[in-house]
């Protein structure tokens, strides 16, 4: 009984040193060895996301957009180029509409026929308070202008995930009109706010 009661014991102490040492492999800005991550490579469009939220005086809707292609560079821990292309002909609704999936891709919104992708490429990257204030080139419908906002990169097993805090884009500025008090006067209480929510989730393997 003695040995059996060792042997599960020494059984215990494997598996948590295993579980330790994959815990052990995350590193974040957060943390000192943050200098230790280096990799360039191709996002995987399969466990990379864009999430939206748009908003209006009776409620709001909020989904996901895929990835179609991208690629990042890391080098000692410092972002040094990333560009991500999104496909705006996955736009999703996270309550499963289908109406609203078919507005949001007409000339009304995104006029996802015409303008299939979107892009964010990366120009500007830097520590601060904790975190890496990213800057880049956000281009929808065409237009193209300079967005910044607070990220993290993190690496686990050899895949670098670069997730951004929620940040607003202004969808006027992009000329997405529907529903716009920028462009339409008469809108009393049926307008759409301008001010758009998104925020990024992408995996990059080398």
């Amino acid at each position: 009984m003695k040995k059996i009661v060792l042997s599960l014991v020494a059984i215990a102490f494997v598996l948590l040193s295993f579980t330790t040492a994959e815990k052990s492999t995350k590193v974040t800005l957060n943390d000192s060895d943050l200098s230790e991550i280096t990799l360039e490579g191709n996002v995987d469009v399969e466990a990379s996301v864009l999430y939206w939220k748009g908003t209006k005086p009776t409620g709001s809707h909020n989904g996901t957009v895929k990835l179609k292609e991208g690629s990042m560079k890391v080098k000692n821990g410092k972002i040094k180029s990333g560009e991500f292309v999104i496909d705006m002909t996955t736009i999703k609704d996270a309550d499963g509409s289908k109406r609203l999936v078919g507005h949001l891709s007409s000339a009304d919104f995104f006029d996802v026929k015409k303008f299939p992708t979107s892009k964010f490429v990366i120009t500007k990257a830097k520590k601060q308070d904790g975190k890496i204030s990213v800057t880049g080139d956000l281009t929808i419908k065409g237009v193209t202008k300079s967005i910044t906002f607070p990220a993290t990169v993190s690496e686990t097993a050899g895949v670098v995930t670069f997730k951004s805090e929620t940040f607003k884009v202004n969808r006027a500025n992009f000329n997405v009109r529907y529903g716009s008090k920028s462009f339409f006067g008469n809108l009393k209480n049926k307008f759409i706010n301008d001010m758009m929510e998104m925020s990024f989730e992408v995996k990059v393997k080398s």
